[in-house]
């Protein structure tokens, strides 16, 4: 696994989960990328945040390629979460990991089923926080289950 000096530089500590944010939209995927890194106060050696959104020419959908290329840039060896917008995506992300990125990167990718805002803030969260590959994807998927409004059924 990777590492990275801690600030003290008393040692060495696992490098962060990386998170790929998978939209329709190009312009969508950057915002959710920006906001998540602002609202979690992601550090510079914090875990990568990539984008992966629409397809060549800016129109709307899911480009494998795209996705395989972001979960390479988000990757310092820990591993990588991939948040996706809607269900389609997935296809596209399954696709990116089966077909373009290498074995051992997609070995250690993880597709989550969690919601696109709240599951990339909270995986972004325990990122920073030094949180593994499988810890990330759990908090991803159970931010499915927060509520925004207290008192309400369902």
């Amino acid at each position: 696994m990777t590492e990275r000096q801690t600030d003290d530089g008393a040692g060495a500590e696992p490098a962060p989960v990386g998170i790929v944010v998978v939209s329709h939209s190009a312009p969508l995927a950057e915002a959710t990328a920006e906001l998540v890194r602002q609202l979690a106060n992601v550090p510079a050696d914090g875990p990568s945040i990539v984008p992966a959104g629409g397809i060549v020419g800016g129109e709307i959908g899911t480009d494998a390629a795209r996705i395989a290329d972001a979960v390479a840039a988000a990757d310092r060896g820990a591993g990588v979460v991939v948040i996706v917008d809607l269900g389609s995506a997935v296809l596209s992300a399954q696709t990116a990991l089966a077909a373009l990125a290498a074995p051992e990167l997609a070995a250690r990718t993880r597709i989550s089923a969690g919601p696109f805002v709240e599951g990339a803030f909270v995986a972004a969260v325990q990122a920073a926080a030094g949180d593994r590959l499988d810890g990330v994807l759990v908090a991803a998927e159970e931010a499915a289950a927060m509520r925004k409004i207290e008192g309400r059924a369902g």
